[in-house]
């Protein structure tokens, strides 16, 4: 006696939501079905937003942001202070630290942080266009807006290493936020304080 599975074409939809970050296999059932019965659901249009996003946005070519065109509005934007460099983890930190309202300068997105068990070293990160930036536009002051995990430490020690040889203020957000996560999970009031109370990290001799 065969059991009872959905048809092919439904099994498929779930397996691909179960690729999704966050989305295990009930989940993805539900999801699967509420396109398949609900008269809101648009599966088209969603499918026309997915495709237009993997088409047309691409990473700012200067900080790593989501664009539309090879430098984003944020870079493209001269009322911002030109001194002022933060440097987050991914590209998805950046919208926290400006609903913050606390920060006026300019991003740049390393795309993740060094973690030798999941190899990822410094030579996987946007560490190279850093420097680039660095040495052609150099700011007065570079501000480390990593994790507080063990990750984004060892990420801003190497970092503060590195930036020594530059004639510039190395400083790191202060202490406040949530320890063993990133700048996701803080509100905009708790980076507002950490920006305006960072500390100094390296200076240079």
């Amino acid at each position: 006696m065969n059991r009872a599975e959905y048809p092919a074409p439904l099994r498929s939809l779930i397996a691909e939501l179960k690729r999704l970050p966050g989305i295990g296999s009930r989940s993805a059932e539900r999801i699967a079905l509420w396109m398949v019965q609900s008269p809101d659901s648009h599966p088209e249009s969603l499918a026309r937003a997915i495709e237009c996003v993997k088409r047309e946005i691409q990473p700012c070519e200067r900080c790593g942001f989501f664009s539309e065109a090879n430098l984003c509005p944020l870079c493209l934007d001269t009322s911002r202070d030109p001194l002022l460099l933060c440097i987050v983890e991914q590209p998805t930190d950046i919208l926290p630290l400006e609903r913050s309202g606390a920060f006026r300068g300019f991003y740049h997105a390393l795309g993740g942080k060094i973690s030798p068990l999941d190899h990822v070293g410094p030579e996987s990160l946007r560490i190279p266009a850093l420097l680039q930036r660095l040495r052609e536009h150099p700011p007065h002051e570079v501000i480390l807006a990593l994790g507080a995990d063990v990750e984004g430490e060892a990420t801003s020690h190497y970092l503060g290493d590195m930036l020594r040889e530059f004639p510039l203020k190395v400083t790191r957000l202060a202490q406040g936020l949530p320890a063993g996560t990133g700048l996701e999970y803080a509100d905009e009031l708790t980076l507002s304080r950490a920006l305006s109370g960072r500390t100094s990290l390296a200076a240079h001799p």
